[in-house]
């Protein structure tokens, strides 16, 4: 084969390797291990298109980079098949979510395996398989059957507490549980029934059910989590959402808030993904504190600035607040059923950054600031949430933005506290000139202050100091059919586990894919689905965010019916090393993941307590969208640079018909029935298009098919244009344009290996010091980006490189062999075919990466530019160390300047070392 056929050459290796499973690594290894994971796609029936592989090709090349490097490499993919789309198609056409995964995924696993990945195949997993949720299924019974002890900082068994209940009752446990938890001793424990005593459990299980407030969605039929809710409405379909009390199951991810914390500084992760994590845990260190309710009943507040306190003018309930109906007056009722109702339609993401909308109602009821006893109005606003704290604040708006424009709007008494320190920059109440002396506080460091306050609070026996976060609970339940079953069946309403034989519990057919006529999910149309046929299951299914919390363990070993991974394998491979995905999963799939690492760590059925190394938010490729401009009125396409000659309106079209910036006319004809007939106005016997850079999709007509580019040009040609875009982790325009430069660099690589009659064409030949140099160049930069994955400077590196050997006319075995090597993960058929006719017979994936030598390296000579009379006339090398007058000696002699000194005699040469040479005549 003396062409480059790169579509030949593709599919003879991508068989190669399936056929010879070259990917597979060994179960265990002396080799040092590397774990290089990408976050597990969703199979949408759309496909992949450009930009989805960007974070593939990266971790791709490291795989096999560390391969090369002597590391036993576990390079898994797999698809996070349940979710919401394939129930909503199933919906619509009655079709099992089923069968549409199943050819999705179908249509990932071609797309991905044409661009060359090494994936272990073997290892696919898919969420929505039952020999994979059975392990979800089996994980989510260990949460249940545990409590969190905050004594030895650990998930410990349920049963090791209800030992305790059994001797001394609660009043020794340190635990996670429910606010409302009752103290009990012994006796009163061993006295209560078996319903009795399950739901005191229900209060310390790391997963139990509880009335939560959730974001419904009636449209859909389900609970949707805080980041499937923007403005209001469904990111899905764009449904109203509202805030409504609903019975959930709950995942008590608060019990791990502290760890989940401080585990962020022990990994090397993007510091704008931690710094989300931090702030959606949000710690905070203050007091809660007893608003006493005139007529009866107390509010209680938290407040990280206790010292303010003198400062408080009223105090705010969040809409969804319990006391609410109790407190309201008759007067008042009215106003705040209505707000209410508005408040509770608003998501809390929305509520939380909206800082614009200042709305609110007065409840007509009054608390006691239990510091200064001065009576202060409550009102109900949607600023405070419900989950945040207690659902209540003491608004001090001398010193809170929020609070001062609340103030400001409803004409509420402002006050500026004179604690101690410097409040300048929060102080809002020095504007109106109404500043308070802070009593006791007065004169005392904001430190000092706070402590004071606290302990004054808790003498006064009205509050105490306490640390808070602002995450709360998880949502763990989905009225939805396409999701994992809870293994759970009801006993007089108390929830139990299955057996563990009995796992998995498998989704039961139904008649339809809608909740019933009663309003139960979707699986309460199930016929005959009971639990020993009489007990009622669960009917709720597991989130989205079930199946992807533990997933990679189970790549370690997938086709364990025992277990979810043995210990073995779970002690060789231990965590990801690197794993690259989108930072829009920070405070979902990502905070999700770390939890529960936590928890199975603490059982001792994992051995490292964080999941995830290093961690790589590829940045996304952009579409390139195109436009044409319509004449209004007509069916005339005016070209883009004559547009503003007429009134026209803006359409997307389709980029895949057009070239350069330049329209197909006749396939424009035919991309949709109303152009058929379009006339055109064009510039140079041309259509030019408009060109926007925007977010890739399908209503934008700027999707690109990575099928299409690895027809027309290559895989490789594509895996290193992806990388050559930029920098992995920027955003970056698409230009199918720019791929030419890519696949001539590919074909002119190839040409370094044949001669000029198309023969494979290499010398075993010893190569000059030049030759060498370029080489180890190359090698030492290529090794230096990869390992600091600076994939973009890599292919730079390659093109100098080739280009330099061009000139060099290099088709030297020891040159071209290892630089084979080192180009074979960014562009690994190409080199596999050229490793094979070199006279290798195994795959270059196990090459070894050859090393760089800093003596070839070292510059030993220099090329002068040589002028005559101040004119560069030629070029000359030298040693660096070449003595001046053998140098002089060797100008005169050389044709080229004979030919400029025209038959004169110099009158002098001047060298500049390392500069320039210029002989005078």
């Amino acid at each position: 084969m003396s062409e480059y056929n790169f579509n030949q050459i593709e599919k003879k290796w991508q068989r190669y390797w399936e056929e010879n499973q070259t990917f597979k690594p060994s179960a265990t290894s002396d080799k040092p291990k590397y774990y290089a994971l990408d976050m597990f796609p969703y199979p949408s029936g759309a496909g992949l298109h450009v930009g989805h592989p960007l974070g593939y090709i990266a971790s791709d090349i490291v795989s096999r980079y560390k391969r090369l490097k002597g590391f036993n490499v576990l390079h898994p993919m797999g698809f996070d098949s349940f979710g919401l789309p394939a129930e909503q198609y199933a919906i619509q056409t009655g079709q099992h979510p089923a069968i549409t995964t199943e050819q999705n995924i179908a249509r990932y696993i071609e797309q991905l395996k044409n661009i060359g990945f090494s994936f272990d195949w073997e290892r696919e997993i898919r969420t929505s398989d039952p020999s994979y949720y059975k392990w979800t299924q089996w994980i989510f019974m260990q949460l249940f059957n545990s409590y969190y002890n905050y004594t030895s900082d650990k998930a410990e068994s349920i049963e090791k507490l209800v030992a305790e209940f059994e001797t001394n009752g609660n009043a020794n446990v340190n635990a996670a549980c429910d606010d409302d938890t009752p103290a009990f001793s012994a006796e009163e424990w061993k006295n209560m029934d078996e319903q009795q005593q399950a739901e005191t459990l229900l209060k310390y299980r790391l997963t139990y059910v509880a009335e939560a407030v959730v974001n419904w969605c009636p449209a859909l039929g389900t609970v949707l989590a805080n980041d499937e809710v923007v403005g209001g409405v469904s990111e899905r379909g764009g449904y109203p959402v509202e805030r409504k009390k609903m019975r959930q199951w709950m995942m008590r991810i608060t019990a791990y808030a502290e760890r989940l914390l401080q585990g962020l500084e022990e990994i090397d992760w993007p510091e704008p993904v931690k710094e989300m994590q931090r702030n959606w845990i949000g710690k905070s260190v203050g007091a809660e504190l007893d608003f006493a309710i005139e007529g009866d009943g107390h509010i209680k507040v938290f407040t990280t600035r206790i010292d303010t306190i003198f400062g408080a003018t009223f105090v705010v309930l969040a809409p969804e607040h319990e006391l609410v109906e109790q407190i309201t007056t008759p007067e008042q009722l009215e106003q705040v059923e209505a707000y209410v109702q508005v408040a509770k339609n608003r998501s809390e993401r929305e509520r939380m950054t909206d800082v614009k909308t200042v709305s609110g109602v007065f409840t007509g009821a009054y608390a006691i600031n239990p510091i200064s006893e001065e009576r202060v109005p409550i009102w109900i606003a949607d600023y405070v949430l419900a989950g945040y704290g207690t659902g209540a604040v003491m608004a001090v708006p001398g010193h809170d933005s929020r609070d001062y424009t609340f103030a400001k709007h409803f004409n509420l008494p402002i006050r500026e506290v004179v604690a101690g320190g410097n409040l300048e920059e929060e102080a809002y109440a020095a504007k109106e000139g109404k500043i308070i002396n802070s009593g006791f506080l007065n004169g005392l460091e904001v430190k000092d202050a706070i402590k004071a306050g606290i302990a004054k609070a808790e003498e006064l026996g009205v509050g105490k100091g306490r640390v808070q976060y602002r995450m709360r609970d998880a949502v763990f339940s989905r009225q939805r059919y396409w999701g994992e079953p809870v293994p759970v069946y009801f006993k007089d309403g108390i929830p139990h586990l299955l057996k563990q034989e009995d796992l998995p519990l498998e989704l039961p057919k139904i008649d339809a894919y809608l909740p019933t006529e009663t309003g139960e999910p979707p699986l309460g149309r199930a016929v005959d689905w009971k639990y020993e046929n009489q007990y009622e299951y669960e009917l709720s299914t597991m989130p989205g965010w079930a199946g992807s919390s533990w997933y990679w363990y189970r790549y370690m070993d997938p086709q364990n019916d025992n277990a979810f991974a043995e210990k073995d394998k779970i002690e060789y491979w231990r965590n990801v090393d690197l794993y690259i995905g989108g930072s829009e999963h920070a405070t979902g799939h990502l905070l999700y993941s770390r939890f529960w690492n936590k928890f199975m760590f603490d059982l001792e059925l994992v051995v490292e307590h964080e999941p995830f190394k290093k961690l790589i938010n590829q940045g996304m490729i952009q579409g390139r969208s195109n436009f044409v401009y319509r004449v209004n009125g007509t069916n005339k396409y005016v070209s883009f640079g004559l547009k503003d000659q007429y009134e026209t309106t803006q359409l997307h079209v389709d980029v895949n018909i057009v070239e350069n910036d330049v329209l197909d006319l006749e396939a424009f004809k035919k991309w949709r029935p109303e152009n058929a007939d379009a006339e055109f106005i064009l510039e140079d016997g041309k259509y030019n298009v408009g060109v926007e850079i925007e977010k890739m999709s399908k209503s934008k007509y700027n999707v690109v098919n990575p099928d299409d580019i690895v027809d027309r040009q290559g895989a490789d040609t594509l895996r290193m244009y992806e990388m050559f875009l930029g920098p992995l982790e920027q955003f970056k325009p698409w230009n199918t344009n720019g791929m030419d430069g890519v696949h001539k660099f590919l074909r002119k690589f190839w040409r370094l290996f044949h001669d000029n009659d198309g023969n494979f064409a290499v010398s075993d030949d010893a190569p000059t010091a030049a030759e060498l140099k370029s080489l180890h160049k190359t090698i030492k930069k290529v090794e230096e980006d990869v390992e600091r994955f600076s994939f973009n400077t890599s292919v730079s590196t390659f093109m100098i490189c080739v280009n330099e050997l061009t000139q060099l006319k290099t088709n030297k075995r020891a040159i071209l062999e290892p630089l084979t090597v080192i180009l074979s993960p960014y562009a690994p058929h190409i080199a596999e075919e050229l490793w094979e006719k070199l006279g290798h017979s195994g795959s270059i994936s196990y090459a070894a990466f050859p090393e760089w030598k800093e003596e070839y390296l070292v510059e030993n000579s220099f090329e002068y530019p040589v002028s005559i009379n101040g004119k560069t006339r030629s070029k000359m090398t030298f040693a660096l160390d070449a003595p001046k007058d053998e140098m002089e000696k060797a100008v005169l002699a050389d044709e080229q300047v004979q030919k400029f000194m025209d038959g004169k005699s110099a009158k002098k040469i001047i060298i500049v070392p390392n500069k320039i040479i210029n002989v005078v005549v």
